[in-house]
């Protein structure tokens, strides 16, 4: 118990450290890319560059998790993300703007590591409380997120003060921040694998505990991407949890990046603007244990049903905002913590879901998978709204979240009728005759 309440403390505090680290140099990417280039436009590309970056490594590190545990993934992630902190810093100094680009990059895979900390802390629970695990690492990104922004002045001083490009300087605190969360994750226990949650049978000495335990060793190998992938798409639970986590990414992205600029454009103050985009990071963030509890209570369907409506809500607001003559304040503050919040819905909610819906050696493969989707599909977002918004303004960046809303309703008439509802069976996890067949297919 002390193990595992000290794994989960571990968890936490590498989390609150790199969601610091990610909001403190956030602010100032974009003005320094547009610095460099002199182009308003790349400020934009600057934020994608991280979210493509996260995409990109995220797979690699949950195979590597797989092989080799959880403690070696996430401090090789955080600490590429250290790195690339530091060559943010570089590619500032000699204005140079490929190496810039490559620093955010990999400040990226800071970012995938925090995503993969949630599936670590189900890994050291009872599975009856996976939600509620996974939760409370997400809720640590809240505080990070919340103290992060107010490093930036201080590390603008910091940067000034040593001879540097003040815009600089807050990456010298996301560099420190993501040093601490390498260091942190490098004291988790190194058992801590994928699918090394306790269970009833660690503590029963039995002949058919010890059968049970006997049996295990026998787990075939971690699946590769293609079967995985493969005996997911031929399942509409698993699909349906993975189209979840990617299509509540891209929604997300996609109005959350442009609601500044249409700001802008409707010309609001910068407070103002500060203030809706930290009402968002709330939604994001705040309520995550209580989808936690409702995962576990009410099943993973539950979650992101109630997601669908709140979704749905976020993006009727933004309509009827874009269609007004003067923008409101209220409305778009609104509008966009229910974005945040639909967004947790999405990424608790389907996460609990994959989790419980796939065999033990098919879990990493598609966990690493649907976090990298996730990451490509909001950087492919976030690269298209600019022209979208050009094109339409802010209403057709809300048809947009509305399109990829109904392709995941799409994709959940097939699931639906085989998940866990309130009064109903659990929900479905991997039977004998899928670990027959993911073997058979590896």
């Amino acid at each position: 118990m002390k193990t595992r309440t000290r794994a989960q403390a571990t968890l936490i505090t590498a989390q609150l450290l790199s969601g610091a680290g990610i909001a403190s140099g956030y602010a100032v990417g974009g003005l320094l890319a547009e610095e460099i280039t002199g182009q308003t436009s790349m400020a934009g590309i600057a934020q994608m560059s991280v979210i493509l970056g996260a995409g990109l490594i995220a797979y690699p590190l949950a195979v590597l998790a797989g092989r080799t545990g959880r403690r070696t993934a996430l401090t090789l992630g955080f600490g590429i993300g250290t790195l690339g902190a530091t060559v943010v810093l570089f590619g500032v100094a000699l204005q140079f703007l490929p190496l810039f680009m490559l620093g955010m990059m990999m400040c990226g895979s800071a970012t995938a590591s925090g995503l993969q900390a949630r599936y670590a802390a189900v890994d050291i629970v009872d599975p009856a409380n996976a939600g509620r695990a996974m939760s409370l690492v997400v809720w640590a990104t809240t505080v990070g997120s919340v103290l992060g922004p107010s490093f930036t002045a201080p590390g603008a001083h910091l940067g000034a003060a040593l001879g540097m490009n003040e815009l600089a300087g807050p990456y010298l605190i996301s560099m420190t921040a993501f040093g601490l969360a390498t260091l942190a994750a490098s004291t988790l226990a190194k058992k801590i694998k994928p699918g090394s949650a306790p269970t009833a049978a660690d503590s029963d000495h039995s002949p058919l505990a010890e059968a049970a335990a006997e049996d295990s060793t026998s787990e075939p190998p971690t699946m590769k991407l293609g079967p995985a992938l493969r005996f997911a798409s031929a399942r509409p639970v698993p699909l349906f949890a993975m189209i979840t986590i990617i299509a509540g990414q891209m929604m997300m992205t996609n109005v959350m990046v442009m609601t500044p600029v249409h700001m802008d454009h409707q010309e609001f103050s910068l407070g103002a603007i500060g203030i809706v985009v930290s009402v968002h990071i709330a939604g994001m963030y705040a309520l995550s244990p209580v989808f936690g509890w409702m995962a576990d209570r009410f099943g993973p369907g539950t979650v992101i049903a109630s997601g669908v409506v709140v979704f749905a809500t976020a993006i009727t607001l933004g309509v009827i905002d874009a269609a007004a003559e003067v923008s409101s304040m209220v409305l778009l503050s609104t509008a966009l913590i229910f974005l945040g919040v639909g967004w947790s819905m999405f990424l608790i909610g389907g996460s609990a879901l994959l989790t419980a819906s796939v065999p033990q050696h098919a879990k990493v493969t598609l966990q690493g998978a649907s976090d990298a989707a996730m990451n490509l599909g909001g950087a492919l977002m976030a690269g298209m709204a600019g022209t979208v918004l050009q094109a339409g303004g802010f209403l057709w960046i809300n048809m947009m979240a509305t399109i990829v809303l109904l392709i995941a309703l799409a994709f959940s008439i097939r699931a639906v009728p085989l998940m866990h509802w309130p009064g109903r069976h659990r929900t479905p996890t991997a039977t004998k005759d899928d670990a027959a067949e993911t073997s058979q297919v590896r």
